[in-house]
């Protein structure tokens, strides 16, 4: 009845907490628990903490796998810096034969006061699209050659330049958002398109294929520097570093090595 049913809640929220203390206090060990009930809710409960909370992984030679298309398939990724940004350089490897046949999400990084603070969307027949804030500047590209491809965009708020690299190779430069700061407490989002914070995806927006390589600067990289990367060099990112990556992985998604070199 009704008591019982409350029992059970008072019991699963006490348990609950006691999780929280064992996790924050990084001791995992399941008390002595008075009955069988409270050791299954006890495993339970464990296992959901253990899905949801981020893991760091060096992921040098890895890639993050999307086989299919979805609205809840995705890879979260956790900032190293809290600071909010008033310049900014990300680059990935992307490798995916949908650009011809969709528009897809390639990095969302939202916020609580704006979901598109930083995004890099593929548009069918018209290109590149880079978003600071909210409004957005187009790179024209027909289509993104089926092979892995490198991608560097950059935002500095002093000047408004927006940059945006492909495999090594500068786009024209453009203006956006100057005077803008990017804000802190990010969610950012690998396979999905955020329409509010941390969620609201569309199937039709998700990425299919792999991404790797995602690194992410509080500054604008030199040409010399965007080349190194480009490369396979690296510059102490700071914001997100692959080889050191704090991430949580939602759905169907898959780690495998990299198809590139």
């Amino acid at each position: 009845g009704l008591g019982l049913r409350e029992g059970i809640q008072d019991s699963s929220s006490f348990i609950i907490f006691q999780i929280k203390l064992c996790l924050s206090s990084g001791e995992i060990q399941i008390p002595a628990a008075s009955t069988a009930m409270e050791k299954l809710l006890w495993f339970s409960l464990l296992m959901i903490s253990f899905s949801q909370a981020f893991v760091q992984k060096d992921m040098s030679r890895t890639a993050i796998v999307f086989p299919k298309e979805s609205d809840n398939s995705y890879i979260t990724l956790e900032a190293l810096s809290k600071k909010p940004l008033k310049a900014f350089t990300v680059c990935l490897h992307i490798y995916t034969d949908l650009s011809t046949t969709r528009s897809f999400s390639i990095f969302s990084y939202a916020t609580k006061k704006t979901p598109n603070d930083i995004l890099i969307f593929w548009t069918k027949g018209k290109g590149y699209v880079f978003g600071v804030g909210g409004p957005e500047v187009l790179f024209k590209a027909s289509e993104i050659p089926e092979a892995p491809t490198h991608l560097c965009a950059s935002w500095e708020s002093d000047t408004g330049i927006v940059e945006f690299w492909v495999d090594g190779k500068p786009k024209v430069r453009k203006s956006l958002q100057r005077g803008y700061t990017v804000g802190t407490d990010a969610s950012i989002i690998l396979g999905q398109e955020q329409d509010s914070y941390g969620g609201s995806f569309d199937a039709n927006q998700s990425f299919v294929g792999d991404i790797g390589d995602v690194n992410m600067w509080d500054t604008v990289l030199s040409p010399e520097q965007i080349n190194t990367v480009y490369v396979g060099g690296t510059f102490s990112p700071n914001v997100l570093n692959w080889q050191a990556l704090k991430y949580k992985v939602q759905g169907d998604v898959v780690m495998k090595p990299q198809l590139w070199s």
